[in-house]
């Protein structure tokens, strides 16, 4: 004999715990499944245990989609400012950072712990842990899926199981393959908001450069521009600045990199070489630049150390506009390990925009980071979360 169920959730993460919640709240009964021991997991290690949970700003244009219009509706069901309220009404103190990032003063867990309470206010939500599924069945009536459990039957079925990034957190493909048994195309998925790996050279010569972080503006592809830290890492690259820039890169394409986004070299060169002739590139540079940093472009030939005055003004702009356009080529990223995100993940124009139901397959709902949706570093992709489950737990 089956259990029923109205809803049934797999995935106790963001986007399934936010829909859980709503649907719960419209009195009907859900389950939420998820293979792993606890709920939230990526939530509680996200933000350095402190969980970038929003923004201050966030629309439509701080998220990449084959569907560049699909967030809207979602985003406007359910915003920042809403989920704001909420962490308000619960008394969790917060801080905000750079570009209007939401950060939790004490811990992650509180995120948790609400997101649970929100859950526990009716007594319609049910969590378990551990659960692994094995087949889903479509029936008249709406599903039945089969695992370590006795046989559970919903009338609506919503996969929040997100990407596939960091896989110790226990990341699988399973939304995929659930999205292509009922016949919805999945885009191809890659590794977003991730370090770069640098080639062998480079990789060498920029080693002992690393935990040296930078200002600096990196400017993507389609020509959005992001102005944040760069870190040398003992791998490559890394800090806000590459994590966002990585979800617009390729495998072979160059990076441009501005290295002094908040001087004028140009006019420090030049100033320079009239008041102090003699002073070497190397010293002038350290003025703007880590010394270290300067000394390891003077290594690889990438800058020529002499006086000042034995350099004219084309070399001098020259010298500047290499730091302003520096090129590096990433060998490649270090992968889901330590991705924030996933890119790529279920076509949304399978998808209803308004509820996250498929066309094509009623009572199949898709949250979260599961689907083609990536939003960039800085609280975009839990409000994704917060606003797709909202989204979909009015209509489940």
């Amino acid at each position: 004999m089956s259990e029923k169920f109205d809803v049934i959730i797999i995935g106790a993460g963001a986007a399934g715990l936010m829909c859980a919640a709503e649907a719960g709240k419209r009195g009907r009964r859900v389950l939420v499944v998820d293979h792993a021991k606890k709920p939230g997991r990526k939530i509680l290690i996200s933000g350095g245990g402190r969980c970038n949970f929003t923004n201050y700003d966030v629309s439509a244009n701080n998220y990449l989609c084959q569907n560049p219009h699909f967030v809207k509706s979602a985003l406007s069901q359910y915003t920042n400012w809403d989920f704001i309220s909420l962490v308000s009404k619960y008394g969790i103190e917060f801080e905000e950072r750079d570009h209007g990032q939401l950060f939790c003063l004490d811990s992650a867990k509180d995120i948790v712990s609400m997101l649970l309470s929100e859950c526990a206010l009716t007594n319609n939500v049910e969590l378990r842990y551990q659960q692994q599924i094995v087949s889903i069945e479509k029936t008249e009536q709406g599903f039945v899926l089969q695992g370590n459990f006795q046989s559970i039957e919903c009338s609506s079925l919503v996969i929040a199981t997100g990407g596939l990034s960091m896989p110790k957190l226990g990341a699988t493909p399973f939304g995929y393959k659930v999205a292509e048994q009922f016949g919805l195309p999945v885009l191809p998925t890659s590794a977003g908001l991730v370090p770069f790996t640098l080639h062998k050279q480079d990789k060498e010569d920029f080693a002992e450069l690393s935990g040296i972080a930078i200002p600096s503006e990196i400017t993507a592809q389609n020509g959005t521009v992001f102005k944040e830290a760069l870190l040398f890492t003992h791998r490559g690259l890394s800090g806000p600045a590459v994590l966002q820039i990585s979800s617009f890169w390729r495998a072979g394409q160059a990076v441009t990199i501005n290295l002094v986004p908040e001087a004028d070299v140009s006019e420090l060169l030049t100033r320079s070489r009239e008041k102090h002739p003699n002073q070497s590139l190397k010293n002038t540079l350290a003025k703007v630049l880590p010394k270290r940093l300067v000394e390891v472009l003077i290594e690889r030939k990438e800058l020529i150390d002499k006086p000042l005055k034995q350099f004219n003004d084309k070399q001098l702009s020259a010298i500047a506009q290499h730091l302003e356009q520096w090129n590096v080529a990433p060998n490649g990223t270090e992968g889901y390990r330590t991705a924030e995100v996933t890119l790529g993940g279920v076509d949304t124009d399978s998808l209803s925009s308004k509820t996250m139901e498929c066309k094509q397959v009623p009572g199949l709902y898709f949250v979260g980071e599961v689907m083609d949706v990536t939003g960039w570093l800085g609280g975009y992709n839990f409000q994704w979360c917060w606003s797709s489950g909202f989204a979909a737990g009015q209509w489940v």
